[in-house]
Parts: C-alpha cells; structure tokens; sequence
C-alpha cells in the first residue's frame, strides 16, 4: 500500500516537471521554425519592382516597414553571431527600391554590408552598389559621397577611387571643407602626388581659414618630401647598379655625376641617407618633427 502510494507522489511530481520540458522544448522548436519560415517568405519577394507594383501608393510606407524589417534581420543576425546574412541585399534592394530617397537605408545598409563578418555581411562590393544607387537617386546629397570613399578606403584600400568619391562629394551643395581634404590625404597615401598636391594647393589659395591654410602648406612640403626621396632612392639603386653598392652619402651621388649638388627639402635643409639606405629629412630639418608626428596618426 505505501509503495503505491509512493508510486503516485512520485507520478504526481515527475510528471508535470516532464510536461513542462516536453513544452519548452516544443516551444523552442516551433519558435525555430517560426524564424526560418519569416526569412523563406522574405526570400520569395526578391524582386523589388514587383514588390513596388503591389504596393501602388503605399510604396514609401512599405519601404519603411521593410527598412524596419532590415535592421531586425541585421539585428538578431548579430546577437547570434551568425554569419550568414544573406538575404540582407535583397532586402535593402527592395527597401530602396520602393523608396529611392530613404537616405538611412543607403547609409547604413553599406555600413552592414561593408563590415566584415561576423560583424556585418561581408560584402563591401554591394555597399558600393547601394551607395552609387542612392547617388544616382540623391545626386547633391555629399554624404553618400562620404560613405563611399570611406568603403573604397577602409574595405577595398582602393585609395584612388577613393579619392575620387571624397573629391566629388566635395562639390556639392553644404559639403565639408573637409572632404576636399581627406581626398587630397587619400590621394597621397595612393602614391597620386600630382592630384594630392593639386588639392593641397587648391585648399591653400581658396579657404580663409589660417589653421587650415597652414595645415596644407605643410602637406604641400612633406608631398614634395616624399616625392624627392623617391627621386633619391631611385638615384641610389642606379649608383648601386654601377658600383655595386649604395651610396652611404648624398655627396657621392654628386660625384657619379647623378646629381648636380645636394638637393634640399623646402626649408633649404640637406638630405641625407638614413642607416636603412633610404633618403630622409635631414635630422636638423623642422619638417622631420612634422612628418613623424603625422605618420603617427595614418
């Protein structure tokens, strides 16, 4: 009679506790499938003029909700830490589409493209796709300009082309002074020395500023720094070439008959070789100070 009875409290706690972790788990489960059901359904509407032609007037309302319905996408994608977005271009393809002068998406639909994964899709050559839609749709808006060149800087490190998004953008209505000049800074890091000097040079006749007036003179000088130490450095391999080492002073490239005299930087200053054999700034130079505290912050 006890063990019957012992039996039955037993039944009494076990069985619940079991209910009650068949019905998680079936929760579980159905909240899975919930989630992969939602993203198939996303994946049967990739055509975005379809889409806008369903949605008649109410395109600009629809392209907000699927705008919505991006960034919980990217969201949840994240929190996860799964890699696999890739249904986000097709929704910011329909999002865009329906709605070419929502600027938020262009904007960050690139940042979530462009990032590499986990963080974002991995994809820098669509956030180049989406921003140059939105360009062609938004034409005098410069910050789409901005986000581009920094895509083709900081994803592709393809500096002349970015350069030349920060250089366009520049032009147009309302743009920072400032784009001008990360297109010129750009244009220096890409080895373009005639295109970031003519920008430097530009900034330096045209703005009022004194600080930034000074701030392009000293690039002017540190462009033609590196410029003349190329020169040097060339000069070098051809004396190496003939002697079969390199020259230790600039003197005796002068002797070779390389060099006419002794070239000097902007301030007049000597230069010299450095113990790695390549040309520098004289160490008395003022411009030396200058270049290693910008080199500092590349």
């Amino acid at each position: 009679m006890k063990s019957e009875k012992t039996i039955a409290w037993v039944l009494l706690l076990v069985l619940p506790l079991g209910f009650a972790a068949i019905w998680r788990l079936q929760h579980g489960i159905d909240a899975q499938r919930a989630g992969l059901s939602q993203e198939r359904d996303d994946v049967l509407l990739r055509s975005g003029r379809l889409v806008k032609i369903m949605s008649l007037e109410y395109a600009p309302l629809l392209a907000d909700i699927y705008w919505t319905r991006v960034v919980q996408y990217y969201g949840n994608k994240h929190v996860r830490g799964q890699a696999n977005l890739e249904l986000l271009w097709p929704l910011l393809d329909i999002t865009t589409t329906l709605d070419p002068n929502l600027l938020i998406s262009y904007r960050f639909g690139a940042m979530f493209l462009s990032q590499a994964a986990p963080a974002g899709a991995g994809r820098p050559d669509l956030a180049v796709q989406l921003i140059q839609r939105g360009i062609q749709a938004n034409p005098e808006y410069w910050r789409l300009y901005e986000d581009l060149g920094f895509v083709y800087y900081f994803d592709l490190k393809d500096y002349p082309k970015a350069a030349e998004a920060f250089l366009e953008g520049s032009k147009k209505p309302s743009a920072q002074l400032w784009m001008k000049v990360m297109a010129a800074k750009v244009a220096a890091e890409g080895d373009s020395f005639a295109t970031s000097m003519f920008l430097w040079k530009d900034i330096y006749d045209s703005t009022p500023d004194p600080a930034v007036k000074e701030n392009a003179l000293l690039h002017l000088r540190l462009l033609k720094v590196r410029e003349d130490c190329q020169r040097l450095d060339a000069l070098a391999d051809e004396y190496a070439k003939r002697y079969g080492k390199r020259p230790a002073r600039i003197s005796q490239m002068v002797q070779a008959g390389l060099l006419r005299g002794i070239p000097g930087d902007p301030l007049g200053f000597a230069y010299i070789f450095g113990q790695d054999g390549k040309a520098q700034l004289n160490l008395d130079s003022p411009l030396l100070e200058q270049q290693l505290l910008l080199d500092r912050f590349k």
